[in-house]
C-alpha cells in the first residue's frame, strides 16, 4: 500500500468537500493500493494535527467532525472528541506546520494541500518546496504572487500540481503542459473561465437585463455574496496569469488589461452591496444591451473571455463567432481554446463544469493522486 501524507490548508467550501470526498473514496483508493493519510488540517485561526505525524492519522471520524465544526462557522479549536490529536492556535499554527513539512519531506515525503483563498500560504508553501514537500494547489494567489514566489513554487515542475487553480476538476493545466513538451508551440488561448460571467453573458444574449441576470445568478448562488467580486474580472484576471506564465510569459497582474464589469465609482469603497444590487446595477442595463445588439448585427455574440496570443494578454468582453466553441457556450460551463502549430484551424476544445466546490475538490483530490509516484 502507498501511503500519501497530506495537510491541508484551508477548511471552506473546497477544503471540507476535499475531506468529504478522502472519506467516501476510501474503498476506491484502497482497491488502487493508496491511502491519503491526513495528518494535520488547519485554517485561518488554528490546526489540529495527528499526535504522532510520522505514524498516525487524523481519523474518519476526526475529518468528519471537522466538516461538521467548520460548516457551522465555527474555528477548529471548538473540535471535541479529538483522543490524541491536538489542536493549536495561531501564532503557533504556521509554525506547526513548517515543523510538519521538516519532519516529512524528506523522508516520507508530504503533501501540503492549499485549498484557502488566502496569500498568507505563499510563504508557508515556499518553505515546504524547500524541505521537499510536494505542493498541491487550488489558490491562485500564490501563483499569480511576484516573480520570485512563482519561480521557487515551481521550481520543482514533478512536485506540484495546480490544476484546480484555473478549471476547477478540467484538465486545462496537463492538457497545456503536455503540448509545451511535446515541442508543439502554443501561440493563442482563448477562455471563458468564470462560471459567473459566462452564465451572465450567455443570458444577457437572450435579451435580459444584466441587472435582472446578476441578481438571478446570486440567487442560485452562482456569485461571490458581493457581485462585484466576480464581475470585476479579477478572478479571470488570476486564471489567464497562470495560464500565461505557463506559456513562458514573465509579467504579473499589473501587465494584465482588465475590464471591469461596473465602473470605479460602483467599487466596493464607493458603494455598498445593497446600493449596488438595488441603484447601481441597473445604470449598466443599456450598455450591455448595445453591445449585445450591436455584436447581434456582426453574427456574433458577446463572451467574458481571457485572450493570451504573443504579448497580449487581456481579460473582457470580446465579440466571437456565434458558432465557435465559445460562442456557442451557455451557462455556467468553461470553455477554453488553445491554439499551436498542430491546432492551428481546429483548436483543442476544453469544457466543462469549471466551478463548484465538489468539482474543485474532485480536480484536488485527482492532483493529489497524480503524485503518488513519488511516495514510498
Amino acid at each position: 500500500m502507498k501511503i500519501i501524507p497530506l495537510f491541508l490548508m484551508g477548511c471552506g467550501g473546497v477544503g471540507r468537500q476535499l475531506l468529504q470526498h478522502i472519506i467516501s473514496c476510501r474503498s476506491l483508493h484502497s482497491n488502487l493500493g493508496v491511502h491519503l493519510r491526513v495528518v494535520g488540517v488547519s485554517d485561518s485561526k488554528s490546526l489540529v494535527i495527528a499526535s504522532d505525524v510520522k505514524q498516525k492519522e487524523l481519523d474518519d471520524n476526526i475529518l468528519a467532525e471537522v466538516c461538521r465544526v467548520k460548516s457551522d462557522g465555527s474555528p477548529l479549536s471548538k473540535l471535541t472528541s479529538l483522543g490524541e490529536s491536538q489542536v493549536f492556535s495561531s501564532p503557533e499554527s504556521r509554525t506547526k506546520v513548517v515543523d510538519i513539512a521538516s519532519i516529512l519531506g524528506k523522508s516520507t515525503g508530504l503533501a501540503l494541500v492549499d485549498c484557502t483563498a488566502s496569500s498568507e500560504t505563499i510563504g508557508v508553501l515556499k518553505e515546504g518546496v524547500d524541505l521537499g514537500c510536494c505542493i498541491v494547489m487550488a489558490n491562485k494567489k500564490p501563483l499569480t504572487s511576484t516573480l520570485e514566489d512563482y519561480d521557487k513554487l515551481v521550481s520543482h515542475p514533478r512536485r506540484i500540481r495546480h490544476e484546480s487553480t484555473v478549471g476547477a476538476g478540467l484538465p486545462v493545466i496537463s492538457s497545456i503542459n503536455r503540448i509545451i513538451s511535446s515541442g508543439d508551440p502554443i501561440h493563442r488561448i482563448v477562455g471563458s473561465l468564470s462560471g459567473t460571467l459566462g452564465y451572465v453573458m450567455s443570458e444577457v444574449e437572450d435579451g435580459k437585463p444584466l441587472s435582472q441576470v446578476v441578481k438571478s445568478a446570486k440567487s442560485l448562488g452562482y456569485t461571490e455574496p458581493d457581485p462585484r467580486d466576480d464581475l470585476s474580472g479579477m478572478d479571470v484576471a488570476r486564471k489567464a496569469l497562470i495560464l500565461a506564465r505557463l506559456l513562458g510569459r514573465r509579467i504579473d497582474l499589473g501587465s494584465i488589461r482588465i475590464e471591469s464589469l461596473y465602473p470605479e465609482e460602483m467599487g466596493p469603497n464607493k458603494m455598498s452591496v445593497e446600493d449596488f444590487l438595488n441603484g447601481g446595477l441597473v445604470k449598466l442595463d443599456n450598455n450591455i444591451e448595445e453591445r449585445v445588439k450591436k455584436a447581434s448585427l456582426n453574427g456574433n455574440v458577446l463572451r467574458y473571455v481571457c485572450m493570451i496570443e504573443g504579448s497580449r494578454c487581456d481579460v473582457g468582453i470580446e465579440e466571437l463567432p456565434k458558432n465557435s466553441a465559445l460562442g456557442r457556450l451557455r451557462g455556467s460551463d468553461n470553455v477554453l481554446e488553445v491554439y499551436s502549430r498542430c491546432y492551428s484551424e481546429q483548436p483543442l476544445v476544453i469544457q466543462g463544469a469549471g466551478a463548484g466546490n465538489d468539482t474543485t475538490a474532485a480536480g484536488v483530490l485527482a492532483d493529489i493522486l497524480d503524485i503518488q509516484d513519488l511516495f514510498t
